[in-house]
């Protein structure tokens, strides 16, 4: 395992709407030096042709995590344009700073989850579809301690699902307990949940 992911723990649930072999949404978590780019993209639509769109992003970040993340989600711009679009978020992991820049556009929820549940940073989503239209982007900057979690969710699941995190269960087995709680059952669906090791 890569030692920069080795600071980060991950876990993903994910399923396509019935009746399709291939899910819209995708994900990356993607380690570069002194960080970790960590991302979920829904294709809009679902199913085959959503999924190319979405894979068609991660491809782009995978080259360039090291980049800052409106840097990262312009670059999706371009590469999604003439397609049928996506919407996403992201959070970029600086190990020596113990900070994420985070940013979104369109509907797929972020929420950091201090690691005692006694407080929450939402990440503020801007209307927009990447590869079509695109806000004014700005990214948000705040601290993470060692034990904070990180949840991104695409609207294939219920809002809410903060309730169903358990700070003692892995990383997997909060993304499995979300999953089964608030998925939706009508959409493609994925979850990642990441809690932040930091540097020893």
């Amino acid at each position: 395992m890569n030692p920069e992911i080795s600071l980060l723990e991950w876990g993903i649930a994910a399923k396509a709407i019935p009746g399709e072999v291939e899910s819209g949404d995708q994900y990356l978590v993607e380690p570069f030096t002194n960080g970790v780019l960590v991302a979920v993209i829904d294709g809009l639509g679902h199913g085959a042709k959503a999924s190319i769109v979405a894979k068609k992003a991660v491809e782009e970040m995978k080259d360039y995590p090291h980049e800052p993340a409106v840097s990262l989600l312009r670059r999706c711009h371009q590469r999604l344009k003439g397609t049928r679009g996506a919407v996403m978020s992201l959070a970029s992991f600086d190990l020596q700073k113990n900070t994420i820049d985070w940013l979104g556009v369109g509907n797929v929820e972020g929420i950091l989850l201090r690691a005692d549940k006694s407080a929450s940073e939402r990440l503020m989503l801007r209307g927009g579809i990447v590869g079509y239209r695109l806000p004014t982007l700005y990214e948000a900057n705040i601290s993470v301690r060692r034990g904070d979690i990180l949840i991104l969710a695409t609207d294939g699941l219920r809002s809410g699902f903060v309730e169903a995190i358990t700070p003692a269960n892995s990383p997997q087995q909060n993304a499995d307990q979300i999953f089964a709680k608030y998925g939706r059952g009508t959409d493609d669906a994925l979850v990642l949940v990441a809690r932040y090791v930091g540097k020893s």
